[in-house]
């Protein structure tokens, strides 16, 4: 119960409060037959009024909201069907029981609007447990913002700051902000946006973003992005939206309904009115109307299939991944070729000195090639002088050949850095580094010293990933600017069915042009990038999935789906939450349909009466709402290397 909001509750009692009087007095019925308790012509109208108080206790909303969607148009609903077989069986029972005949309808009345009622409930409640999951992302809105104006702190709306400001975040307050740290260190908890549990440090000169919590110390931000753009207004626009973009299946549904409804209808009435007309047997022909009517709401089908897709984002969003809709969920399920831009992608996007050589020499040729690039800003140089990790020597004048690399000189020692064009010039004899990727050769006073392998470095979880969507019968190509040899290498570490390299940015375009051009009828094409560079080839492909997406304004309006964190699992299991939430959405249209065809055809033969009339709608309804429920499961207890239990 402590689950249940206040409004659930309340109508948790109601049904609670129905159903025991509706027992009682259908058992007292059973027992002692109410018509007869005070006898006579009139007897039937004791059962009539104990019926009708439960009927209108569980029933009074469902009769008002017909009556009001009958006044703005929408006639053909399942509370007009609720209430023309509900009311009709009364009516059918007071006919009887003013013929003298035998009583039938009050209970079953009741029965069907009761059960409608427990169907119903099992639908918010479902609802509101998968909506729980995006609630929590929710939750990221911050409500004001501390600036400091004029030396003192005042708090105000976040739309009421401007760009160049700074805000103070306290410990425990979410930040409101995109920003850069100008004063203070903290630790973030951001699993609200990435999923992740493991909190962050920062310190000053560190990005931050809106939506994470600080949760240690007080922190000074420089405000860099106004609020209607930052981090936290752009994914809650995003998750708000969502529902908009419906799946086939969830629009195909709402066509359905639409002429399917009124058609049962006119089917209903006929059955009523043409073997009445020819039997004279009003009554038997009515009753089996009103059956029919009952069983043919289409509440199973209305019900279930949004909500297995909504369940399904809402599970993705556990675990920090964001679909745009139910849409994209649909033809995810489907998406059979990946295509995965390499760098900030499949790897890290960092440079790191993997190998120096002689080996016996390292800590010298580190010396040499810091002095080199002690002032540059270049990838390669501030990974030379991290790997190095002391003070390079000054002094130097240093001095910048273009594609060549950096010469120092302090009187007559001179120290050459760069590619094997800078040793050929200053005609040194040098030895060519065996590996691939980014060679940098060390020389000194024109005598070769050794040479420094640097590479992009492999994320760790590429390889898991990839063999994952290669078991799902996934193909895998990677696009890189890097030469063929470092495309090579990294291709055959990661597994990817295959790769182009030496490409430029607009190459990518082209490529996946390409690709789209040649897959066959059926097939989706997904394309992976980091969500910076690659917003062309993530808007064009059949989906776009943005890794890294937090803090990218590129990949939250380019891609339909957005991993929040920067971990490649996320997309093997996004694809198993989809093919998770499509099978069960087959599974409830097929289950639905047929049960539903067969008591329909049962109940027009007169076979089944209005009870299992009642199994057709509200119990083939809860069944599929209760199938339903299974997409928002733990998914990372089913495969290993999963990411970390959700937040």
């Amino acid at each position: 119960m402590k689950s249940l909001s206040k409004k659930e509750r309340k109508n948790l009692i109601r049904i609670i409060i129905a159903l025991a009087a509706f027992v009682i007095v259908f058992a007292l019925d059973k027992i002692i037959t109410l018509a007869e308790v005070f006898g006579g012509e009139g007897g039937w109208l004791f059962p009539f009024a104990l019926y009708l108080v439960i009927y209108l206790v569980i029933g009074y909303d469902v009769l008002w909201r017909a009556v009001t969607n009958i006044c703005h148009g929408q006639v053909f609903d399942e509370n007009f069907l609720m209430c023309i077989a509900t009311v009709g069986a009364f009516a059918l029972a007071i006919y009887r029981g003013v013929t003298g005949q035998a009583i039938e309808g009050f209970d079953e009345a009741c029965a069907v609007l009761l059960f409608y009622q427990v169907g119903e409930f099992f639908q918010t409640y479902a609802t509101g447990k998968s909506r729980k999951s995006i609630s929590k992302l929710m939750d990221i809105r911050p409500d004001y913002a501390n600036v400091l104006r004029g030396g003192r702190t005042e708090r105000v709306y976040p739309d009421e700051v401007a760009v160049g400001e700074t805000i103070v975040v306290n410990p425990g307050e979410k930040v409101p902000m995109d920003g850069i740290v100008v004063k203070g260190q903290t630790t973030l908890d951001t699993k609200a946006l990435t999923g992740e549990s493991l909190p962050r440090d920062i310190g000053e000169g560190c990005e931050i973003i809106s939506g994470s919590v600080n949760m240690t110390s007080q922190i000074e931000v420089e405000v860099k992005k106004e609020f209607y753009d930052s981090t936290v207004s752009k994914i809650l626009d995003l998750v708000e939206n969502a529902a908009a973009q419906k799946s086939k299946a969830e629009n195909f549904i709402t066509k359905f309904a639409k002429y399917y409804t009124p058609i049962v209808v006119i089917v209903a009435a006929l059955l009523a009115v043409v073997p009445g007309l020819v039997t004279g047997d009003w009554s038997t022909w009515i009753y089996r109307a009103l059956s029919f009517l009952v069983v043919s709401c289409p509440c199973a089908l209305v019900i279930s299939i949004p909500l297995s897709f909504f369940a399904g984002i809402g599970a993705a969003s556990r675990y920090g991944i964001l679909v745009k809709g139910s849409n994209y969920l649909e033809k995810f399920n489907n998406a059979d070729i990946f295509v995965f831009d390499k760098t900030g992608t499949l790897t890290k996007g960092n440079f790191a000195v993997t190998e120096v050589l002689p080996a016996d020499k390292k800590e010298e040729v580190l010396a040499l090639a810091a002095v080199a690039e002690k002032d540059s800003a270049h990838p390669i140089a501030v990974s030379i002088r991290e790997c190095y990790g002391k003070e390079a020597a000054g002094g130097y004048t240093l001095t910048n050949i273009a594609g060549h690399g950096v010469v120092a000189s302090k009187g007559g020692d001179v120290i050459c850095c760069g590619n094997e064009k800078l040793m050929r010039d200053k005609g040194i004899d040098f030895k060519e580094h065996p590996g691939v990727g980014t060679v940098v050769y060390v020389a000194r006073n024109g005598k070769f010293e050794g040479s420094l392998l640097i590479a992009d470095q492999i994320k760790e979880e590429a390889a898991p990933m990839v063999r994952e969507l290669t078991d799902m019968g996934c193909a895998t190509v990677m696009l890189t600017g890097d030469n063929d040899a470092i495309a090579s290498r990294v291709a055959a570490q990661i597994g990817v069915t295959s790769y182009k390299a030496s490409l430029l940015p607009q190459d990518k375009v082209t490529e996946v042009e390409k690709m789209l051009a040649a897959k066959k009828d059926g097939d989706v094409l997904c394309f992976v990038g980091d969500g910076i560079n690659d917003a062309p080839v993530l808007m064009r492909s059949d989906i776009g999935i943005a890794m890294g997406g937090v803090g990218s304004d590129a990949a939250i309006e380019a891609a339909d789906i957005v991993l929040m964190h920067d971990q490649l699992k996320g997309i093997s299991l996004a694809k198993r939450i989809a093919r998770k939430t499509m099978a069960i959405v087959k599974e409830n249209i097929v289950f639905s349909l047929v049960i539903k065809i067969a008591i329909l055809a049962l109940s027009a033969l007169g076979i089944t009466n209005m009870w299992f009339a009642v199994f057709g709608d509200v119990g083939v309804a809860v069944l599929a709402i209760l199938n339903a429920m299974r997409v928002n499961s733990n998914y990372h207890k089913k495969s290993p290397g999963a990411l970390p239990e959700a937040a």
